[in-house]
């Protein structure tokens, strides 16, 4: 049985540009699960955890661990204590980003359902990210690159059709 303290100092990485720069630690992976994942985050004061996003293909829940960080969600900004626990469905109406507006360190950890393909929508900034599985397989791409289903394709003859009428 593998065991992990949230409280602990066992951090995988520290990463993020400025405003963005947070500890992480992937606990799912150190409790070998395989279909639940959970990564804890600790936000020095300032920081955001990520981009404000939605997700398709996946169900995330947060349970503060430590600190009083601002939950901002589709329904505005919230702010959360220890022990508070919040779940963001599939879909525009489970948007959320975390914010340490406070002058503490804020631990949380984040819970998701770990399902592949997956797709992030990120409103602020219009970009979507497409999330194979694969490592070298993910896409991030602002809307405006969009382009038609039907570009790039090349009509080609179906062997056995014919567009002249049968004798």
């Amino acid at each position: 049985m593998e065991v992990f303290n949230l409280y602990g100092d066992e951090w995988d990485d520290e990463w993020g540009p400025e405003g963005f720069h947070r500890r992480t630690t992937r606990v799912g992976s150190k409790l070998e699960a395989a279909k639940l994942g959970a990564t804890l985050y600790e936000l020095p004061a300032g920081q955001k955890s990520w981009p404000y996003h939605y997700e398709y293909g996946n169900e995330e829940w947060l349970l503060v661990v430590a600190g009083t960080p601002t939950l901002r969600t589709a329904e505005g900004e919230h702010e959360l204590s220890a022990g508070d626990v919040v779940c963001f469905a599939e879909g525009p109406g489970g948007a959320h980003q975390v914010i340490n507006r406070s002058h503490t360190v804020a631990r949380v950890l984040i819970m998701s359902t770990k399902g592949t393909p997956s797709v992030v929508v990120y409103p602020d900034s219009d970009k979507l990210a497409f999330w194979s599985g694969a490592p070298d397989d993910s896409l991030v791409v602002r809307r405006e690159s969009k382009v038609d289903y039907w570009e790039g394709e090349i009509p080609r003859e179906n062997p056995g059709f014919s567009h002249e009428p049968s004798p």
